[in-house]
């Protein structure tokens, strides 16, 4: 169970750090790419925060992960600048690819019936669990 202070944090977490990464991507000329911060959920402790992102087109999303990853430093540092005020400690900064979107393309391709396994045999072979 999240507390009212762990949410309010993940909320000012959020907004600036959709704020930094949407500058980060117009300045390193990605101006078609729309990076959005579905979800930031931080430990009761207060010491880690999880920023699950959304990159739009998909095509972009491993390698802006990987240089949003490798510039962690730079923008938990830019991040402590905005929240000077509100935060005493920024959190540690964790960020995962947010790919429920495609999960939901998927599922309604599928039952669309644009992606059959029947007719297609091949899509078996993706669909089998691990």
């Amino acid at each position: 169970m999240e507390t009212q202070r762990q949410k309010k944090i993940a909320g000012v977490i959020q907004e600036d750090i959709v704020d930094i990464l949407q500058r980060a991507a117009i300045e390193g000329g990605l101006k078609g790419t729309l990076i959005s911060v579905t979800k930031v959920s931080v430990t009761t402790d207060l010491s880690i925060a999880k920023v699950y992102i959304s990159i739009f087109p998909n095509k972009e999303a491993k390698a802006l992960m990987e240089g949003i990853k490798s510039n962690q430093p730079l923008i938990k540092h830019e991040l402590a600048q905005r929240t000077k005020h509100q935060l005493r400690r920024v959190p540690e900064l964790l960020f995962f690819l947010d790919d429920s979107l495609d999960y939901i393309e998927n599922i309604e391709k599928s039952l669309k019936g644009e992606e059959n396994p029947i007719e297609n045999r091949d899509l078996l072979d993706k669909r089998k669990k691990l």
